[in-house]
């Protein structure tokens, strides 16, 4: 029988590959906008919570917290942007580099210890993205640069919570990622606004709810369970970008941009199994 971690991991992901469609369902409005109501949502779903349970809103380590907040606005500006110009599983694949940008930040931010093959699948993973783009002529040399630095700053967000620990309630957290977003996307939304329409409306508050809810279950997830349980059930991802990108939007890819797909998510397979192979050996040692 599948523990609660697991299925909450599960739930989060499905969740997540849903809001990716509602985005990519939403052509005509700007990626910041997007945020804006995502962050909108968030922000009051997020506030409210923390005060019903009377949790200090804005937390003890507001440095740290700051900076999560804007590494995740950076990377979300970028993943939804790429989210709207390409396939959908070629912009899933490449924000799945983000726990391989998790590990080389953490060299510096965490002081984390690598190993040498596993800079033999950081390598592998890189290989595989040059074969996507490569062979796709649907992802343009700056939606690549978008997509790789979607998950670099997903990586730079993902330490500062590894720094926060246990330090800050989930929902804090959370709340200091519109904390944070909605001067940057309101200003910039004020000046480029575009009208949603009809159905429009419905997408952008399920795109907000939707995420809201998936980060909350991931949050859980992660807090009940070894990391090593649930950490790869994040990369079904790639099979529901797939699936949804055939089914709703016909997109099909050429055999080389499958297989780098697949070197990619081999990379960072490998690379996560061999870190918590480690924190295994380490706790069992101890």
């Amino acid at each position: 029988m599948l523990s609660k971690g697991v299925l909450y991991m599960m739930l989060a992901t499905f969740i997540f590959a849903v809001m990716n469609v509602l985005v990519k369902y939403l052509p005509n409005i700007p990626a910041i906008e997007i945020i804006l109501f995502r962050s909108i949502v968030s922000f009051f779903m997020s506030g409210v919570t923390l005060k019903m349970k009377r949790i200090p809103l804005f937390g003890k380590n507001k440095k740290i917290l700051l900076i999560r907040g804007l590494a995740g606005a950076l990377a979300l500006m970028m993943f939804f942007t790429t989210l709207q110009e390409i396939p959908l599983a070629g912009a899933v694949t490449l924000m799945f580099l983000g726990p391989i940008f998790t590990t080389l930040i953490g060299i510096w931010v965490v002081k984390e210890k690598v190993r040498p093959i596993q800079w033999l699948f950081f390598t592998m993973s890189f290989v595989g993205i040059v074969m996507i783009k490569g062979f796709d002529p649907r992802i343009s040399p700056l939606m690549a640069l978008l997509g790789v630095g979607a998950a670099f700053f997903s990586g730079v967000a993902y330490n500062m919570i590894r720094k926060l620990k246990t330090s800050e309630h989930p929902l804090v957290i959370i709340f200091y990622f519109p904390l944070v977003t909605l001067p940057i996307v309101g200003a910039y939304s004020a000046l480029h606004w575009v009208q949603p329409e009809g159905i429009e409306w419905l997408l952008l508050i399920g795109v907000g709810v939707l995420t809201q809810i998936a980060q909350y279950f991931m949050t859980i997830a992660y807090q009940s369970e070894e990391l090593s349980k649930v950490a790869n059930i994040n990369f079904i991802g790639i099979i529901y970008a797939l699936g949804f990108g055939f089914l709703l939007f016909d997109e099909t890819f050429n055999v080389l941009t499958y297989l780098g797909m697949a070197i990619v998510m081999a990379g960072v397979i490998l690379n996560v199994v061999i870190k918590n192979k480690k924190k295994v050996h380490e706790t069992v040692s101890n």
